[in-house]
């Protein structure tokens, strides 16, 4: 082990993870984690109306805490409740890998890093059913490699001090996550880590054509300058026309 990696590798990482309405996820995520030596687990509920939060308290050894919702305003919550030196910002369908804290503390070990990111390789769930066109879901695995720009997805990881001098994800309805990144590259290098997480596919393959625009306009919107909240406005029709859509599939389907 070199002198690089070693004043890292006894960092106290603490893992905040937001929820809403993650019943069918968090789990399985829950019980995963409970694998890693991490320092704690925080779930960050936003309000959740199924059996999310029940889940959670099967977990002794997970804090549960609860905030307005949004991702951005979920995660300041669970970082201000967490003790850890280290914050891990993880989605309830994100998979790490087995190796992740020392990918971790590796990535932060290095000077002028200022967060670390995971490379994303997305994979449609165990036992669903597999369109012809699931490959494509690995098209937005090449942005995880490339990008200097880490999405959610990528389960972020940064010291608390460095989350502090950021100010915290900015509360805004929608790209907090890129928003949050940008701040972060001009306080030093967000480095890639060379791992990937498994990220579930589910909701592109529910809806392929809304969350295509999605993860490829609005980011690129967003950089060029519309607010997030005319996005959230936008996101918040091109969602509604999506359910509305697969109820009709439902219907019609229904005997």
């Amino acid at each position: 082990m070199s002198g690089e990696d070693s004043p890292s590798r006894a960092s106290r990482i603490s893992v905040v993870i937001p929820v809403l309405d993650e019943a069918t996820q968090i789990g399985e995520r829950l019980c995963e984690l409970a694998r890693f030596a991490f320092h704690e687990i925080i779930v960050v509920d936003g309000g959740s109306i199924d059996e999310t939060r029940a889940i959670v308290r099967r977990f002794p050894d997970v804090l549960l805490v609860e905030a307005p919702r949004g991702r951005a305003s979920q995660m300041n919550e669970g970082a201000r409740h967490a003790t850890g030196d280290v914050l891990l910002f993880l989605h309830a369908d994100v998979s790490l890998p087995a190796d992740a804290a020392l990918h971790i503390r590796r990535a932060l070990g290095h000077p002028g890093t200022a967060a670390g990111a995971f490379r994303t390789w997305t994979v449609a769930d165990e036992g669903t059913p597999r369109p012809w066109w699931s490959p494509l879901l690995h098209l937005a695995d090449l942005r995880s490699r490339y990008s200097r720009l880490p999405y959610g997805d990528q389960a972020l990881s940064l010291r608390r001090e460095v989350f502090q001098d950021a100010g915290g994800f900015p509360e805004i309805p929608l790209m907090e996550d890129l928003a949050f990144s940008r701040k972060l590259r001009t306080l030093g290098v967000v480095r890639t880590i060379p791992a990937r997480v498994i990220v579930s596919g589910r909701r592109f393959i529910e809806h392929p054509l809304y969350y295509a625009l999605l993860i490829n306009l609005f980011p690129l919107l967003f950089r060029l300058g519309v607010p997030a909240n005319v996005l959230a406005v936008w996101y918040g029709h091109a969602r509604g026309r999506a359910r509305r859509s697969s109820a009709s599939a439902s219907t019609r389907g229904a005997p």
